[in-house]
């Protein structure tokens, strides 16, 4: 686990790959293909994950995704080894599914163990089911793991993730052995000992209506290439809006305008300041003067658009 001596970076399983697979009904296991925009999402959460731990740990730890694959939850059960395993449910709002967050029952202990002032030690045989302490802990870190999650969820659907009760049986969870589970792994690691691993499982009978953008392929709008940034700046900067202001608009009968003829004076008048405007917007008022001997109009206030506090 984390306090243990590294001998490997990558926890080796056999994997079921998220892209489809020829024969033995992977189509319907997946019917996604290359889960693209999940990845990403992955490893963007991961970088999150970092403040979720390193309070617990107490040091500075190095997270990351491992790639996603697709799986029966039957099958992924029985990879997991008989040692104690928290699986915390975690009810995804608005659709009303169940995803799951997995964690490693020595890391349980060790976590718990630190949080109460220890060294992260773990007892050497550990017990059949959770302390209270133990099962308050999970709970509190799927919650920290909630809010990140949604975040990291938000540019593809709005999903609010909120845990349950711990279960140490997954027999007793709401999820079928035959369902179709998108499994995301992440890696916990603290300086040079061997990396901890966390799951976090999703239905894919929940996933389905957002199949068109989980399987797209995007880029992070974060990490944007500054000198395409900064030439997007300019760009919009230079762009050209007409300046007018209206002196004054007379209103004169219609009798009036049939008998004007060169010459006819239409007498008008203003108050000291004008209105300027940018397009049909009001850019605020002026005073009309000159400069450089030029007409021109010194801007006296700013109007404030509706709905912004002055």
């Amino acid at each position: 686990m984390v306090n243990a001596a590294a001998d490997t970076e990558r926890r080796t399983r056999d994997r079921t790959p998220a892209a489809h697979a020829s024969g033995l009904g992977a189509t319907q296991l997946n019917p996604f293909g290359d889960l693209h925009t999940l990845q990403h999402l992955s490893a963007r959460l991961a970088r999150s994950l970092r403040g979720v731990f390193e309070p617990l740990l107490r040091q500075e730890v190095r997270a990351w995704a491992e790639p996603l694959s697709v799986q029966r939850f039957a099958d992924y059960r029985a990879e997991r080894s008989e040692a104690l395993t928290a699986w915390l449910p975690m009810i995804m709002s608005p659709q009303g599914a169940t995803g799951l967050c997995v964690l490693d029952g020595h890391f349980v202990f060790e976590l718990l163990d630190l949080f109460f002032g220890g060294t992260g030690s773990v007892p050497p045989v550990l017990p059949p089911e959770f302390s209270p302490a133990a099962e308050a802990l999970v709970t509190r870190i799927g919650a920290s793991i909630a809010g990140p999650l949604g975040t990291a969820w938000e540019p593809l659907a709005k999903i609010d993730f909120t845990p349950t009760r711990v279960e140490v049986n997954p027999a007793m969870l709401a999820t079928d052995a035959d369902d179709a589970m998108i499994v995301t792994r992440f890696g916990i690691a603290a300086g040079e000992h061997a990396p901890v691993f966390i799951d976090l499982l999703y239905p894919v009978t929940a996933l389905k209506p957002h199949a068109p953008t989980l399987t797209g392929k995007v880029l992070d709008k974060a990490e944007a290439n500054p000198a395409w940034r900064t030439a997007l700046t300019r760009a919009a900067m230079n762009v050209r809006f007409p300046i007018r202001s209206v002196l004054a608009e007379p209103v004169v009968p219609l009798s009036l305008l049939m008998n004007l003829k060169a010459g006819d004076v239409i007498p008008i008048s203003f108050g000291p300041d004008v209105p300027v405007m940018v397009g049909g917007d009001c850019l605020g008022k002026g005073t009309v003067g000159t400069s450089n001997g030029h007409a021109a109009v010194r801007l006296t206030s700013i109007a404030i658009p509706e709905g912004q506090d002055s």
